[in-house]
């Protein structure tokens, strides 16, 4: 495209520079600003001290740093975007885009590629990155000889195969011939840790590699200050206003609503995002915890410049709930127990599976003893983190609140209590209690932009959040396109979450169709999946008329059935072979028509 008479060659340049590879929003913002820049100078011009952009050199392919980066709750993002403005400040041209958003016909030209990428579940991608790790180790992948790469995987190490996708696409790039900059990366929940000596490495090296050395220089004046939004790292202390179970006395299940105030924090969210909750490890626990290791509550532990109690260490900043590979290889070489070693070997990877999903701290403590000095263990225990919730509310509905619908973990092992450290502590709270609290952003999580498209929303158990959620925004925004419930729990009586509300939505029209499955209710067990294929003929004609189907819920099971139930579908409805499934199912996806949340 040629620049108008009006705007320089040099200008147009940057234009583009500056434009390249942005998602729509940001797109949309910057033509606001420019447009508000526009007015301004007509009106009064502005000081030369207000904005001093400095003009880029023009870049070619070798000279810029492609950041690529896959991300399933937002993590990812986060990080490469970091990554990308510490690298831009060093004058260096990066282009940063999601993997979904990548045409892979230019990897054959890219030059320098950093890649960040969070695993979902024990090993796969998220799903944004699906189409790219697919053509990646597909037989159309091209030799990369001309490339440098290097790799950050964010994951968790509660699950055997630990940033498995970052480690996987490591090794193909380097299969492919591409040469490695600088080794893996392998971040855990606590993300910084590893995260941020990545990035220092990772910028020197675009430094180094790229041999540019004057950092562009940019300076604007905010036109007003920003308002203090609570974060991962200075959470919002939100009053409950609100704990009530929603499921019958006769259910196995204790499944909590919960209802938070956002009462001057400043805080925004849209359907689909997550609420983020800064847990506190039940006493009980610490307690035994200490008590089964002999060491002192009170004994003064520093790690990395932070002095607490052991307790206090306990309490607030250690998981003693999950179980991580890396601590049972630790307490494995202390205890000398062949048992446990043997568990750890690949050959017994379903046993270390499910030790993993099953078992806590105190168990492995218990049944595998070993001397621990306070100091060790806290240095081997992972960092406590904040679990996430999908917001069961629409602001638009409940102004200054949040919804939250979440399951309370809660059984017996060997005579005593065990429970999930998030779930726990929210049961417990009471009204008047307060909690800490940041709002995840979920932008590949969204109800329709076009309000008059049709929607097919499937979660069952807790997966109905958000969907609660989603009814909200469509009735109080007036959107046309109709509404599909699909969900499921075990029994009719005691775990039809939300029942009211529903029924109350499907009378005034707001939702237009519901199909449950209560798998308990009769001899054979019904899940959604079945309800999909009852009704596979209409399902594929809405989807093919433009809906757009969302699924909610557990990622290693029901997600995965979800999936294989639409591929079917699309086989026995539109007449397609497996590969012209898997490729529709792929271009819904593409199209954002086909999104999951899935934990």
């Amino acid at each position: 495209m040629l620049a108008p008479s009006y705007l320089p060659q040099s200008k147009h340049t940057l234009i583009t520079q500056l434009t390249d590879g942005l998602e729509p929003g940001a797109l949309t913002w910057l033509s606001g600003y420019f447009a508000g820049a526009a007015q301004a100078q007509q009106a009064e011009p502005f000081a030369q001290e207000a904005i001093n952009l400095a003009a880029a050199p023009e870049a070619t392919t070798s000279q810029r740093l492609t950041i690529l980066y896959g991300s399933q709750t937002g993590n990812a993002k986060r990080v490469a975007e970091s990554l990308s403005e510490r690298i831009a400040g060093q004058g260096i041209e990066v282009r940063l885009v999601r993997a979904d958003r990548y045409a892979t016909r230019e990897l054959k030209d890219e030059r320098m590629l950093y890649i960040v990428m969070s695993t979902q579940g024990d090993g796969d991608p998220p799903d944004d990155s699906l189409a790219f790790v697919e053509f990646l180790n597909g037989r159309r992948a091209p030799k990369l000889q001309q490339l440098k790469y290097a790799v950050l995987g964010l994951g968790d190490s509660s699950y055997p195969f630990f940033c498995g996708i970052a480690q996987s696409l490591d090794q193909r790039l380097s299969q492919l011939g591409a040469q490695r900059l600088h080794e893996t990366g392998l971040a855990d929940l606590d993300i910084d840790t590893v995260a941020q000596p990545w990035r220092d490495a990772a910028v020197a090296l675009a430094v180094q590699t790229l041999n540019q050395t004057e950092p562009h220089k940019a300076s604007i004046t905010p036109l007003r200050p920003k308002a203090t939004v609570a974060t991962r790292e200075h959470p919002y202390q939100a009053e409950v206003l609100l704990n009530q179970r929603i499921t019958g006395r006769d259910s196995q299940k204790d499944i909590r609503h919960i209802e938070l105030s956002l009462e001057g924090s400043h805080i925004t969210y849209q359907p689909g995002d997550a609420l983020g909750i800064w847990p506190t490890q039940s006493p009980t626990l610490v307690s035994r915890v200490i008590e089964a290791l002999g060491l002192d509550e009170n004994e003064t532990i520093t790690l990395t410049d932070v002095t607490h109690p052991l307790s206090e260490w306990l309490q607030h900043h250690r998981e003693l709930t999950v179980l991580t590979r890396p601590f049972l290889v630790a307490h494995a070489q202390r205890s000398d127990s062949s048992e446990l070693s043997a568990l750890l070997q690949q050959e017994n990877a379903a046993a270390l599976r499910d030790l993993l999903e099953n078992r806590q701290l105190i168990d492995v403590l218990h049944k595998w003893p070993a001397a621990w000095t306070a100091p060790d263990l806290i240095a081997a225990l992972r960092p406590l983190t904040p679990r996430m919730y999908s917001i069961a509310s629409s602001r638009q509905a409940v102004d200054d609140e949040v919804h939250l619908t979440l399951a309370h973990v809660h059984y017996t092992h060997e005579d005593q209590e065990r429970w999930g450290v998030a779930s726990h502590f929210l049961s417990d709270l009471g009204e008047g209690d307060t909690v800490p609290v940041f709002v995840e952003e979920n932008e590949r999580f969204r109800p329709p932009a076009d309000t008059a498209r049709d929607i097919i929303m499937i979660g069952p158990g807790t997966g109905i959040a958000p969907f609660r959620a989603f009814i909200q925004e469509r009735s109080a925004v007036g959107a046309t396109g109709r509404n599909w419930l699909f969900f499921g729990n075990p029994c009719f009586d005691s775990d039809f979450l939300y029942q009211t509300e529903w029924q109350r939505a499907l009378q005034e029209g707001s939702l237009h169709r519901l199909d449950v499955a209560f798998s308990r209710d009769q001899p054979e067990k019904i899940y959604v999946q079945h309800r999909l294929q009852q009704h596979a003929r209409e399902l594929y004609e809405w989807i093919q008329g433009g809906a757009h189907v969302y699924v909610c819920g557990d990622a290693t099971r029901m997600a995965k059935d979800v999936q294989q139930t639409l591929l079917s579908i699309a086989q026995e409805q539109g007449g397609l072979e497996p590969a012209q499934a898997k490729a529709w199912l792929d271009q819904l996806a593409a199209q954002g028509r086909y999104a999951r949340d899935v934990y």
